[in-house]
Order: C-alpha cells, then structure tokens, then sequence
C-alpha cells in the first residue's frame, strides 16, 4: 500500500475531473498525497537541496553532534540498557518565517536568496490547493484562505520547518519524529529522494511514505479538518531513525492567523444535518492562539481532546 501520486500538470487539462476526484480522495481516505509535475522547477529543488544540506554541514551539524540528546542516547548505549530514549526526537530542526528573517542561516552562500524564492512558490500551491478542496467540498472560492486570515487581509501565517534527521548508531532506541498530527492548516513537504523514514498510521497499519524525486507530500491539518466538519480527517505520521544517510526534511506551512477564528463551514455542518449524521462530538469554534496553546502541551497526545480543552477555554 503507498499514498496516492497525482500529477498536478493534469489539472488544467481534459483530465481536470480525474484529477479533482483523486485529490478529494487523497484528503478524504488517506489525509496525505505526493504531488508530480506541481510547476514548481527543478533547478529550483535542486537548489533548495543544495542550501539545505551545506546549511547543515556548516552551521548546524557541530550543535547536533554536541547536543543532549546524542549524549543521553551515548549513555543508554553505554549502560546496555534496554530503555528506550523517550519524549526524545533525534532531529537538528528550525524554523523559517517572514518574521523572524534575521534570525535565518547567515553562513550558507545563497541559502537566504533560495529559501526566500521557494517560499514563495510554495505558498502559491498552497493557496492553489485550498481552492481546489473548496471546489470539492463545495463551498465558495477563497472559503479556507479567508477563513486562515480571518477575512480579506494576508494575515495568515505561513513558515517553514527544515529538518534533518542524521545517521542514528542505535535507530532502534529513539524516534526521529514522534508520532503526531499537525496542528495547521494545509503542510507542504519537500523530503528527501533517497532516505526515507516518514511513515503515515492507515487503516491501524504505519506505511513509508515513498521518496520520489523533486515531489511534494501534501498533508492536512488538525484547522483543515474542523472547517471540513470531519469530512478530511488529519493524519497520525512519524519520522522513524534510520542508521544511514542524513533525511532532508523541508515543511512549509499554510496556517491560520493567530487571531483567526476556527469553525466548522456551516454549509457543511447542514448537509450532515441532512444526512442525518451523529453530530455528538461536533467541533467546536475557537481562536487557533488557543488552539496552539493546548497543542503545545499535547502534540504527541490524541487528539480529540485537544479539540475538547479548547472548547472549555
């Protein structure tokens, strides 16, 4: 079993209903696909890769290697214990935003220019792909993107994570990422093509998410699946150790505003009225800075009461 493949390109052509009906699928059943031929060009991939992985080896790798996690796991190994390294992710990760710019990499030649341009287009094809599961959830064009700004303005926020997650001695004692789902809106990710590690929960059953050259994986989030009523669920995944390569890992992210307000589309709450559906654990309406709030505390727990604590705040 592997996640679907869909190839972007389709979309304005004689095949754009195929193309709709595999990405309503891909939001409904799986919660993650693999974006081919998306328009976002090679040589500018290529880059990104470059940046990245010189970014890593020259400003990032010394920090890692001398962290606290490599020595805890050093100490287990040391001891021969059988415990696992636990709340532990053996990952060297920060965070790109147009708000804290000055804080970017400085050393890496061109990683500032580079990242600046793939933003950029990334948040493009997100915007793109929030039109497209407005479209098949039939609600208005622009429904999702208003509902992240809190209206007309470009008040959403839109970051990206980069991510390594370096050869593991002991892979079999600690995570690379623990499992969890996001918290946000709509995920763009840009992962390696050779070491893999990221698996998906389907059906109860943890499943790779293959690495395809120069694709992007596109997953929803926890706000996706409240204004969606339910109807695109967001998805349990985990980044396991692996005991060779470095895993370039790149996800940007289309989420609401902190001050945005967060609720199921009432369009979509009526036709499941209709179709007469167990509205009992209905979604609440919340402010997503109090969603993030709890998430914080509880991103590795389950999350359905999540959703209840920020009813109660």
């Amino acid at each position: 079993m592997a996640i679907p493949v869909i190839d972007f390109s389709k979309l304005s052509g004689e095949e754009r209903a195929k193309i709709m009906a595999q990405i309503a699928n891909g939001c409904e059943e799986w919660g993650f696909f693999q974006l081919v031929n998306h328009g976002i060009s090679e040589e500018l991939l290529e880059r990104v890769k470059r940046v990245a992985s010189e970014c890593y080896k020259l400003e990032r790798e010394g920090g890692f290697k001398n962290s606290a996690k490599v020595k805890m796991l050093n100490e287990l190994v040391e001891k021969k214990s059988s415990d696992r390294l636990e709340n532990v992710d053996w990952e060297d990760v920060f965070l790109l935003s147009d708000d804290n710019e000055n804080e970017w990499p400085s050393k890496t030649a061109q990683f500032k220019e580079t990242m600046k341009e793939y933003r950029t287009e990334l948040k493009k094809l997100a915007e793109k792909l929030m039109e497209i599961m407005d479209e098949n959830l039939g609600l208005p064009k622009g429904y999702i993107k208003r509902a992240f700004n809190g209206g007309e303005e470009d008040n959403a926020f839109f970051g990206t994570k980069v991510s390594h997650y370096p050869p593991c001695p002991n892979p079999e004692k600690v995570i690379g990422l623990r499992a969890h789902t996001d918290a946000g809106g709509v995920i763009l990710l840009f992962q390696d093509d050779k070491v893999g590690g990221l698996q998906i929960l389907k059906d109860g059953e943890w499943i790779d998410v293959q690495p395809l050259p120069n694709s992007i994986v596109i997953n929803t989030g926890d706000q996706i699946e409240v204004l969606s009523n339910g109807r695109y669920k967001s998805v349990w995944h985990r980044v396991l150790a692996m005991p060779d390569g470095n895993r370039r890992s790149i996800a940007s992210f289309y989420n609401p505003s902190l001050k945005a307000t967060i609720y199921p589309a009432p369009e979509l709450v009526e036709k499941a009225a209709d179709k007469e559906v167990n509205q009992e654990n209905a979604y609440p309406k919340f402010v997503f800075g109090d969603y993030m709030s709890v998430y914080v505390q509880q991103k590795f727990l389950p999350k359905q009461p999540r959703f209840q604590a920020v009813k109660a705040l």
